[in-house]
């Protein structure tokens, strides 16, 4: 069985990081929190966990920045977004799920092209 490693890329890390510091005297900041802490979990246990995006979806931005091939997305509290691509591990028995970013619905619908209705 192989081994599967969450990593955030420093966007992610910034989000989370912001999240973690207003938990304490936020709920909505403490549910996307709890939501991503149990999200990762999930992940570890079935790397193909969120819903694939199609290749033609896939934002420049993350091909040019990080060469993906996939990328999956998880709904989490409040319409936020976690986006994340799977990549083989150093070893034969290692996959990574990446964690390119947590975003608000708003910033989501820009990087993916939707308008505002």
């Amino acid at each position: 069985m192989k081994i599967i490693r969450v990593v955030l890329s420093s966007q992610a890390e910034e989000v989370y990081g912001h999240l973690n510091k207003e938990a304490p005297s936020s709920k909505i900041e403490r549910s996307i929190l709890n939501a991503i802490n149990k999200k990762i979990e999930l992940i570890k246990a079935n790397p193909h966990y969120g819903n694939p995006i199609s290749k033609k979806c896939i934002p420049k931005e993350y091909i040019e920045k990080y060469n993906i091939k996939n990328l999956f997305r998880i709904e989490l509290p409040n319409f936020w977004r976690m986006l994340y691509t799977l990549t083989d591990g150093e070893s034969e028995i290692e996959i990574i799920a990446f964690v390119l970013d947590v975003i608000d619905h708003n910033k989501y619908n820009k990087k993916f092209g939707y308008r505002k209705n």
